[in-house]
């Protein structure tokens, strides 16, 4: 089992940026899948980025792709989304995630482990 925390949202200005952390304990963080979901007020929870157990690939949602860069820190049991050109369309609660089966995943219930969420407002 894993246990999430994330850290880092806040309210920024469009074209602005952040970086969300992530931080895992428990079981070995190499062993998960690490994603980041969004869920803003009325909309499903959604895919944002991945990346494997290994940190050698990475998927990103069309949305965000070439803004947002998923990354993680084995040593220190942390993944981090940074996100730049934040859009006002970008707010959202985000979520870190952990998936103990293979890579590849966008599904949010493949996911078997959640942090508790961290807010993010992007005004206009």
């Amino acid at each position: 089992q894993v246990q999430l925390v994330e850290s880092g949202g806040g309210l920024v200005q469009a074209g602005g940026s952040l970086r969300l952390s992530c931080a895992a304990s428990g079981r070995t963080f190499t062993s998960y899948v690490m994603g980041w979901f969004r869920q803003a007020p009325g909309k499903e929870r959604e895919f944002v980025a991945a990346i494997s157990k290994g940190g050698g690939s990475r998927s990103y949602a069309d949305s965000v792709k070439g803004r947002f860069t998923i990354s993680k820190d084995n040593a220190k049991n942390t993944v981090y989304l940074q996100m730049n050109s934040l859009k006002p369309e970008d707010t959202a609660v985000y979520y870190c995630a952990a998936d103990n089966g293979g890579w590849g995943s966008r599904n949010r219930y493949d996911y078997d482990y959640w942090g508790q969420g961290t807010q993010v407002t992007v005004s206009s």
